[in-house]
């Protein structure tokens, strides 16, 4: 039996165009034992499913480094405990080369310390200590040691300084382009800049040192065989150089002014990077509800070890830690609490404003709020399976997953840096010898203009940056898309089916009625039920209890109990004969409740299950629980409906009781008695009849006919079951956020065909103006810059958009 595969999130550096991710696919999907490899260029990140007992994913990262990329890594430094000979240290050294995520792992005996490079995607400091703690050791991260790069603003940095350079240089060779024009004559230009070595002395350490980027990439590109932006770039640059460069010598004291193009290379550069500036910054700000969720975590727990408080940074908490949280701080990791009673904010999981109360083996969460009470927990999930760290793994894992309808526009920009150059070339010789015939100037002009225009940067950038913005500000409203194409499909849904307990209700029973006969005390009467109903461990029981609790009444002293299963209870309390249940139950024990059965039966139509009391023989009232209706269901159905999309309610519950929630709640039609199984049938037979089915649940039983549909949105109140099998997981457990997901769907897709027309229109609307000579190649650089940093900014625009709260 093969081992299941494995998936490696590896950070990529080096990229710079749409044409760069496609090769690097390409490069992955050919290795054998690669299942499925995608690169995000606006994320420069890959996500490669792999077979490990084929290659490890040190050899994908050798993979990507040999395409001519590099892989960004991590390093850290720890000290080491318990190591007595070299043998420890080999021991530790090679358990940890063998995780997943570590590059390189040292020991040092002597210093009794390890260096570990690691990729933070796949392995966290938590990790790695509890590995080395496995292998009987001790380890303590290095924390003045740490090397903890943002490679992001670290390029961003080194961006701006090579703009400033490129700038500083290329101003005065922009002062003499604009002294050649007619209407600028007036312009002063100092005679020392109109010398032919004067210029090249200027515009050589911008073409070849700023723009070495360009030159490298371009090499690496095709040595493995491809063309990208790079390629564009350096070939329409070093004609203008080369060419002015050889027109300096050849007219140098001949007393001929040569035409020279030092400064169409320099501004072009100069231009580019100022792109690839924005583009840097935009992509960040792109990336941003990551962060947010990143910032709701602790960054540091309070311990107990050894009987010892100490506070160590979050990456150090392992499973079974004790840890201390006082009134007001964040909840660190997921756990139990042991000691202590307080109420904890979950409202950045769950949406609830009202705090949860929580007592002795409850469920934490990390990140929540510790509202009033010292608490003591025990770690039970650290780091990467935390509530948060999932959150935020199905956001990265969306915004670095593809659309199919960015697939498309992947498969043109890997074919068309090559036809642009066959255009260029071929604009050059039309140029040359039949527009303006052995005129070499006015046809390299143009040549550079197609070459410069016709970058494919936007083209690369129209969906990955939608994408990453569009189910990020999703997730900032509890809506996690689990890729790309859940979010495309999303939009095309016009039936949705909801099931009815935990989704459109409550899902938990509670006290709605009750009726006491003539010439009972209600607070007695309450009393003797609520006492009666606390011994029973039935739901319904629970309901009862919870509901007369809530009014204060203080409950009897029961003497016997017995329960009837699936017909009630009998008691003794406080002296006095209590039966509570069915009429079957009071038939039984000679008490006459002929009287109030329609009363019953109307309690019943009402979707609610009522429940006959007697007291000392006598008939003495009536309760009846209900599962409650959400308070936005009605609200919610209301605005899908005006969104043009059919809603349907799908329960195992009677058709009684299903059809009176469903016209409460303002469905279009109700599916009841549907057995758990039954329910992928019936979102089959509507598929059948061409709808885009959505399925909307949050139980085990849901799971099948959340696979089934064409979107499968899991309550994030439910369980990890139905969640693992649906698309999309809606964490508030809120009906409005079905609605809020459509709507994020459709305004994502539109703003993807928006940046693709755009992205399409400048090529395409470019390239035949710069062929008919039309425009400057400095003002083809500035419009190429100008279209990827104006399809970022319409991305971003994503992340303003509003949704219910």
């Amino acid at each position: 039996m093969s081992a299941p595969s494995k998936e490696a999130n590896i950070q990529i550096s080096g990229m710079t165009c749409a044409a760069c991710a496609t090769r690097i696919e390409k490069g992955l999907s050919k290795m054998d034992g690669v299942e499925q490899a995608s690169v995000n260029l606006a994320l420069e990140k890959s996500a490669v499913h792999y077979d490990p007992e084929k290659l490890s994913e040190a050899d994908i990262e050798k993979k990507i480094e040999a395409l001519g990329y590099g892989v960004v890594k991590q390093k850290a430094e720890f000290n080491i405990t318990g190591m007595t000979c070299a043998a420890c240290a080999t021991r530790i050294e090679k358990g940890l080369n063998k995780m997943d995520g570590v590059g390189t792992a040292s020991v040092n005996l002597a210093l009794e310390k390890a260096t570990i490079e690691f990729n933070p995607s796949e392995v966290s400091i938590g990790d790695l200590i509890a590995k080395v703690e496995k292998l009987g050791y001790g380890a303590h991260q290095k924390q003045d040691e740490t090397e903890q790069v943002d490679y992001r603003e670290q390029h961003i940095q080194s961006q701006q300084r090579k703009f400033i350079a490129s700038l500083i240089l290329s101003l005065p060779l922009l002062w003499t382009m604009f002294a050649h024009f007619s209407f600028t004559s007036f312009m002063y230009v100092p005679d020392i800049l109109m010398n032919p070595w004067v210029q090249m002395a200027l515009a050589t350490p911008v073409q070849f040192i700023i723009g070495k980027q360009f030159y490298v990439g371009a090499y690496k590109s095709l040595r493995n065989g491809g063309a990208n932006m790079d390629v564009l770039v350096a070939m329409g640059t070093s004609a203008a150089y080369f060419y002015s460069l050889y027109q300096a010598i050849v007219t140098a004291g001949t007393g001929h002014a040569p035409h020279l193009y030092f400064e169409t290379s320099a501004v072009l550069i100069t231009l580019i990077v100022l792109g690839k500036l924005f583009e840097a910054r935009a992509k960040g700000r792109s990336s941003e509800a990551i962060k947010k969720l990143m910032g709701l975590q602790a960054k540091t727990a309070t311990v107990l070890r050894d009987g010892t408080e100490r506070e160590i940074p979050l990456d150090e908490v392992i499973v079974g830690d004790t840890i201390l949280v006082k009134p007001g701080e964040k909840i660190p990791v997921d756990g139990e609490m042991l000691e202590g009673n307080t109420a904890v904010d979950e409202s950045m999981l769950s949406g609830e404003s009202l705090p949860v109360d929580k007592q002795t083996g409850d469920a934490l969460f990390g990140s929540t709020i510790n509202k009033n009470g010292f608490i003591k927990m025990v770690a039970t999930k650290v780091g990467r399976d935390t509530a948060l760290a999932q959150i935020i793994k199905v956001v990265e894992d969306a915004q670095g997953s593809k659309a199919p309808i960015q697939r498309l526009a992947d498969k043109i920009s890997g074919i068309f840096v090559p036809i642009v150059v066959g255009i260029a070339v071929l604009t050059f010789l039309v140029w040359y010898f039949f527009v303006q015939p052995g005129e070499f100037t006015p046809a390299l002009e143009v040549l550079i203009a197609v070459l410069v225009i016709a970058c494919p940067c936007a083209l690369g950038l129209a969906t990955p940056t939608s994408i990453m913005a569009g189910s990020g500000r999703a997730a900032e409203f509890g809506i996690l898309f689990k890729g790309g194409e859940h979010l495309e499909s999303t939009q095309e849904i016009d039936t949705v089916v909801v099931d009815k307990t935990g989704t459109v209700t409550h899902g938990k029973p509670v006290l709605t009625d009750v009726r006491v006969a003539e010439g009972q005390d209600e607070e007695r009467f309450l009393s003797l039920i609520g006492a009666a109903e606390k011994q029973s461990e039935h739901p319904l029981a629970e309901a009862i209890v919870n509901g007369i609790r809530e009014k204060g009444i203080d409950l009897g002293n029961v003497q016997f109990f017995e329960a009837v299963p699936g017909h009630g209870v009998t008691a003794t309390v406080s002296g006095q004969g209590v039966i509570i249940g069915t009429r079957r139950l009071m038939q039984e024990y000679g008490i006459d409740v002929q009287s109030v059965l329609p009363e019953m039966e109307q309690l019943e139509r009402q979707g609610k299950t009522a429940m006959i009391a007697g007291i000392n023989g006598q008939y003495a009232g009536m309760v009846a629980v209900a599962d409650t209706i959400k308070e936005t269901s009605v609200e919610a159905v209301r605005r899908l409906k005006d969104m043009g999309i059919t809603v349907i309610m799908m329960t195992g519950d009677n058709e009684r009781t299903a059809q009176t929630i469903g016209n409460e709640v303002g469905v279009d039609a109700v599916i009841a008695e549907v057995l758990p199984e039954g329910k992928a049938k019936e979102v089959e037979k509507l598929q059948q009849q061409g709808k885009k089915v959505a399925m909307v649940g949050d139980g085990i039983n849901d799971a099948p006919a959340l696979a089934t549909a064409n979107v499968g949105m899991a309550i994030g109140t439910g369980t990890d079951v139905a969640m693992e099998a649906a698309d999309i997981t809606l964490i508030r457990g809120d009906l409005n956020s079905i609605a809020d997901a459509i709507v994020m769907s459709r305004k994502t897709m539109r703003n993807i065909k928006q940046n693709l027309f755009w992205a399409f229109a400048y090529n395409s609307l470019g390239i035949p103006i710069a062929a008919a000579g039309l425009l400057a190649p400095w003002v083809a650089g500035a419009a190429m810059a100008f279209s990827s940093v104006s399809v970022v900014l319409n991305a971003l625009r994503l992340q303003r958009v509003k949704l219910s709260k």
